[in-house]
């Protein structure tokens, strides 16, 4: 009677959730089978629903499974792809208009470093522009002024060092004809003269390299007077910027752009700021040696040592290998390995105590990631390439923690408490980031999977 009526499914309901199988074979004490419910993993009678389910595949079919795990690689391998092709555009892209956006990466490079001047001048009363001027023009100072007391102190030592250098060959000749090289001076000279022939019939190239130089030299000229420009215009309208990205995004995605902006501009700071100490130092205890063991040209091998600095790993090895060079050629062997053990030792200190202790979390990148930066950037954009490569990754860093921070508070692993926005806009894109949580879509196939 409940069943033609279509009660008994409503009772079923009513009753509650479905139990797991059980079974009667545990006795309660008084002589009566307990049932209990089935284990998970628990082997099961043959001839059961759930063997024959198992057996057929009944419920969940293989194919099925297969096919979503298929369509999922694809989903992703297509999606990959895609990036790799847009990453590969926008490298093309600037790579064509390099010229033009290298005085704009110098100009951003150098208003990190002047703007906390500019930030106190404008605090102590001075109009936007006349405190972008005069951190502009102190930098100026600053840097011709080192130029100054170089060049009579490079000129002065030049006479010296060339005599000294020759000596120094011979030195290095008579050290690879003694053990245990034991080379021949027939060797030396043969290779010597194919070096002089080498540059006598590359005299065409020669001269039309130094043409090239000049070009270049008038190239580097322009760029530098634009990016100082550029600098002058970032630091007293750069407070201006974001108000104005805000206008124009709208609220949420200028909120998203603000604080993701803010981030990467402080890293940039901090890390332009870290390793100019961290280069001083270097070229502090370098400096220090040189003048030590007596080599010359010690204050401009220690200020090729700080510029130097600013190209991580790379910088630092141009820098104390030329150092030890000089040490050979001037000095002797001896002293040239003496050098080398100072700069290593000093590469130590860098690596394993300036960096951990100056270089904040978010500011860390693997040695693997800063060698590849280099090399890619190095290999795409030279030298200015490899110097704008570390900045680049850290710019990178920075926005891909931002963006696993949103991806953490839309899945409800992060809430907005436990982060530290830099802005009032990054804490309102947290909260709506925490608001926009989903919960996980029905899966079927879990369900069925479930079942058995």
């Amino acid at each position: 009677m409940l069943k033609r009526l279509g009660l008994s499914r409503l009772g079923t309901k009513l009753a509650g959730p479905k139990q797991m199988p059980t079974r009667p074979d545990e006795d309660s004490g008084d002589g009566t089978a307990k049932a209990r419910p089935r284990i998970l993993g628990e082997r099961v009678a043959a001839g059961s629903k759930v063997a024959k389910a198992r057996m057929t595949n009944e419920g969940v079919d293989r194919a099925m499974v297969i096919g979503r795990g298929m369509r999922w690689t694809a989903g992703w391998a297509l999606r990959t792809l895609l990036i790799l092709a847009a990453l590969w555009a926008v490298l093309k892209i600037v790579g064509i208009f390099w010229s033009a956006l290298l005085p704009v990466c110098l100009a951003l490079v150098i208003a990190t470093v002047l703007w906390p001047p500019t930030r106190w001048l404008r605090s102590r009363g001075f109009s936007p522009a006349a405190a972008a001027v005069t951190s502009l023009l102190g930098a100026i100072a600053v840097f011709a002024a080192i130029i100054a007391l170089m060049t009579p102190m490079v000129s002065s030592q030049v006479p010296e060092l060339t005599s000294k250098s020759i000596d120094g060959v011979n030195k290095i000749q008579d050290w690879l004809e003694g053990p245990p090289f034991n080379v021949q001076p027939e060797q030396i000279d043969n290779a010597v003269k194919a070096i002089t022939d080498k540059l006598q019939t590359s005299g065409d190239k020669i001269a039309s390299g130094v043409f090239t130089g000049v070009t270049t030299a008038g190239h580097i000229l322009v760029n530098l007077i634009v990016a100082l420009i550029l600098c002058f215009l970032m630091i007293k309208d750069g407070p201006h910027f974001l108000p104005w990205l805000r206008s124009i995004a709208g609220r949420g995605a200028g909120a998203h752009f603000t604080e993701m902006l803010t981030r990467v501009w402080q890293t940039l700071s901090g890390f332009i700021r870290t390793q100019a100490l961290v280069s001083a130092v270097d070229a502090f205890f370098i400096g220090l040696g040189l003048v030590v063991l007596g080599v010359p040209l010690a204050l401009p091998l220690a200020l090729l040592t700080f510029f130097g600095g600013f190209v991580p790993i790379v910088g630092a090895f141009v820098a104390g290998t030329l150092a030890v060079l000089v040490a050979l050629v001037t000095k002797s062997v001896t002293t040239a390995l003496l050098v080398l053990l100072i700069v290593l030792l000093v590469q130590q200190l860098e690596g394993h105590i300036l960096q951990p202790l100056l270089q904040s979390r978010s500011m860390e990148l693997h040695p693997a990631l800063v060698l590849l930066s280099i090399a890619l950037g190095g290999q795409l954009f030279g030298i200015v390439g490899a110097f704008f490569a570390v900045p680049l990754a850290a710019t990178v860093a920075v926005t891909l923690r931002y963006l696993g921070e949103q991806i953490d508070l839309r899945t409800g692993d992060l809430s907005p408490g436990e982060l530290e926005p830099l802005t009032p806009e990054g804490r309102y894109a947290a909260e709506q980031a925490a608001k926009d949580t989903h919960p996980p879509a029905k899966d079927d196939l879990a369900d069925k999977l479930a079942e058995l």
